[in-house]
């Protein structure tokens, strides 16, 4: 049961009568413990609700379009309280963060529902038999899995959970009741890689096409792991390795499933300093917010929108322009971002973007990647430049888009450099961006 915090005027509840403060029971008998309850037994033309007032127990009879929301809110997203994960995986990223940040910023999830809803991954270790058969009823399908290794033992002592072991047994039970998975590999070096990742990745494969994709990806190491488990980063040829490994199960893949399944996350190919595999090789990008295929993903759809709107003539007003700019990335990106703002001065000769790549002093030099670049880092690498005005990436600020991991808020930064700063998504978005700028709309 859960209490209703709002009722949205007009909606068929209120028309119903249904009040803020009505705790909803059960919908057509069923009981309601969280959203994923609450829609799939919300998907009927005709439902019965049971709600609960000032003690008394009462039905309402709504009519309604399929899939049509009645008009309810609830206290959370969720109706319920996250998961907090029960694990201490040798990897965790979480436990590397310094002291002295935001308490949202060391919450662990690790919750099934979230995995469904909003794209999680989840180890599966808190989800109890009678969880997955919901799993099974409810259709919530795909499911982002994180593994790491199918070896019960080593997956025990990676995550630090005795109910680790039983991850095939659970993935079975998921893809033999109709559940596609996603499946995550965090990648330690010299402890589930080699041997241990072919095991791994035999296995998942063993599961068949409802296995939709496998990524492999380098464990993200910061300077803060005091007193943690001792992990060694990548080096050049123990990433050409896991590349190796990963390509060669992605070609039997791809003779067996059509798709390669496979695959391995851009950081591998940038500390191997190997060219990234074709855009074909990437079966649509089934795990881009894994940081697999996002260069090539966002090279390939910002070139051919730039050269479609060039061929079309829409930069035309503004050949005689000029525009001169910092624009602000990680290490990790900073070819490619080179790459981009080149072919754009080609087009718009009088349009200048420098780009700066910040070295991550709040984590350390090892995180390279644009969404964890912090405020305070930024600050001192682009005032030293006194740029005329700074892009920078949406994704290193929080949802809200207003404050960095280190609390710096995106108007912090405008007061410290004095100049324009625009946060802009990765691809289309810059591009937008600079046409806006030459149009005098920013």
């Amino acid at each position: 049961m859960v209490t209703i915090t709002g009722v949205e005027k007009g909606s068929a509840a209120e028309k119903a009568g249904i009040l803020t403060g009505d705790v909803l029971l059960c919908i057509d008998t069923h009981p309601i413990k969280d959203v994923l309850d609450y829609r799939f037994f919300l998907t009927e033309e005709r439902i019965t609700l049971t709600l609960k007032r000032d003690e008394e127990e009462f039905d309402v009879v709504l009519k309604k379009g399929r899939y049509d929301d009645i008009g309810l809110d609830f206290e959370t997203f969720l109706m319920d309280k996250k998961r907090r994960c029960s694990n201490k995986c040798i990897f965790c990223f979480i436990d590397q963060n310094p002291c002295g940040m935001r308490e949202t910023v060391y919450f662990k999830d690790d919750d099934t529902r979230l995995s469904f809803l909003m794209g999680n991954y989840v180890t599966l270790t808190n989800v109890s038999d009678e969880e997955l058969g919901r799993i099974v009823s409810m259709h919530m399908s795909p499911v982002n899995v994180s593994v790491h290794t199918t070896d019960p033992a080593l997956r025990v002592k990676m995550l630090g959970n005795p109910r680790a072991a039983r991850i095939m047994d659970q993935l079975r039970i998921l893809t033999e009741g109709g559940i596609r998975i996603n499946c995550q590999i965090v990648s330690c070096c010299g402890i589930n890689d080699g041997p241990a990742l072919r095991h791994s990745l035999r296995e998942l494969i063993s599961l068949g096409d409802m296995v939709e994709s496998i990524a492999v990806v380098p464990a993200g190491l910061t300077r803060h792991r005091a007193g943690l488990y001792p992990l060694q980063p990548y080096e050049k040829a123990s990433a050409e390795e896991v590349i190796a490994i990963v390509e060669k199960f992605a070609e039997d893949c791809s003779a067996r499933f059509d798709r390669r399944m496979v695959y391995a996350a851009d950081e591998f190919y940038l500390m191997a300093q190997k060219e990234f595999p074709p855009e074909e090789a990437y079966d649509g990008y089934p795990q881009l917010d894994n940081g697999v295929g996002l260069i090539r993903s966002t090279r390939e759809e910002f070139l051919d929108e730039l050269y479609w709107r060039r061929d079309e003539g829409q930069f035309e007003p503004y050949k005689d322009k000029s525009l001169r700019g910092t624009l602000v990335t990680g290490f990790a990106a900073r070819d490619l971002m080179e790459e981009l703002c080149e072919e754009i001065g080609r087009i718009l000769p009088k349009v200048r973007i420098t780009v700066l790549p910040v070295k991550n002093e709040f984590f350390g030099d090892s995180v390279t990647v644009a969404g964890l670049i912090c405020g305070g880092d930024l600050i001192e690498a682009v005032k030293k430049t006194e740029p005329e005005l700074v892009i920078l990436p949406a994704v290193a600020l929080r949802h809200e888009r207003d404050k960095f991991l280190d609390d710096v808020t995106l108007e912090q930064v405008r007061e410290a450099l004095g100049c324009p700063v625009y946060a802009v998504e990765n691809g289309i978005p810059l591009l937008d961006t600079l046409e806006e700028l030459l149009k005098g709309g920013c």
